[in-house]
């Protein structure tokens, strides 16, 4: 294998025509050159050099390879200094997925806490929501995955049901952000638009608004744990559209805080519901990716931005 430090003493030496001139170049001894020599000529398996008592001359494989010396250094020259740029965050490329409630809360608030500290660090972002979010994270289509996964719920007393598993990320690194607590909504005017909280089975009897299907899924364990099924007359997974349906007065749900945070209610209240029911909010990366100082600096800044 011919190696880079190999051809730099061979193009010294067909420059300056002498073993000494070019230890001389490179800060090195005379013998180091020589041996430096015979271990290129092993590997390139040919004489490179035709040494004529005190003078030099290239072979033609000798010249060959000095011609192309030139470019392979130069481009080892400008890796090296990419890979250095990249190392020092003066560059880098991350790929973020989110799910749109942390999109529009979250994130902002992050790249623009990462772009002024590493302006030239580029993120890009699209949105997914979780499972196929992380997903995509593990079959290598983005670098950092901005998810959530709801507690297991709670038994009740008479409830023998089991909360549902939490996802495994065993394989993953995950860096907490955020517990959001789900929050109800109602209509102004309704009879628990004043009540400071409510318990999820005051809304047994309420038609019902839900939102996207991991979200309706969680929601109708809730409900069943609080022993009734939920009569879900509307589903949509458009916050703003929830919201909407419930100023209208169409029925009831509970969202995120987060999703509430990231449109302005009309005509509806907020509700504390007890017992909490609460989503974990993290960033996941693969384990090798955090290695990646451009990821790190990303995860960092994403666990940070919920308290901004």
């Amino acid at each position: 294998m011919i190696e880079a430090r190999h051809l730099r003493v061979l193009r010294a030496v067909a420059t300056t025509g002498s073993f000494s001139a070019a230890a001389r170049e490179l800060g090195c001894t005379q013998p180091a050159v020589s041996q430096q020599m015979k271990a290129l000529e092993a590997s390139a398996g040919t004489p490179l050099l035709i040494r004529t008592g005190r003078e030099m001359r290239l072979t033609q494989a000798g010249e060959a390879l000095v011609r192309h010396a030139a470019g392979i250094l130069a481009g080892l020259t400008a890796a090296e200094e990419e890979v250095a740029a990249i190392a020092g965050l003066r560059a880098g490329r991350v790929r973020l997925v989110s799910f749109p409630s942390g999109s529009s809360t979250l994130v902002p608030g992050a790249l623009a806490a990462l772009r002024a500290e590493h302006p030239g660090t580029r993120v890009s972002l699209v949105e997914a929501e979780p499972p196929r979010s992380v997903e995509m994270l593990r079959e290598g289509d983005c670098d950092v995955a901005l998810a959530f996964r709801y507690e297991a719920r709670r038994a009740t007393p008479g409830d023998t049901r089991a909360g549902a598993p939490a996802e495994d990320w065993d394989d993953l690194v995950v860096r907490p952000v955020l517990a959001d607590r789900l929050v109800g909504l109602v209509p102004e005017g309704h009879p628990l638009a004043e009540a400071e909280s409510v318990t999820i089975g005051e809304f047994a009897d309420e038609p019902w608004i839900a939102g996207c299907p991991r979200c309706r899924r969680q929601l109708v364990d809730v409900c069943e744990g609080a022993g009734f099924v939920p009569r879900i007359d509307f589903a949509t997974d458009d916050y703003p559209a929830v919201i909407g349906l419930v100023g209208a007065g169409l029925g009831v749900a509970v969202l995120p805080e987060l999703a509430i945070e990231s449109v302005r209610p009309r005509g509806v209240r907020t509700v504390t519901v007890e017992p909490p029911v609460r989503r974990e909010i993290v960033a996941l990366t693969l384990p090798d990716l955090a290695q990646v100082p451009a990821v790190a600096a990303t995860l960092d800044h994403l666990a940070r931005a919920a308290a901004r």
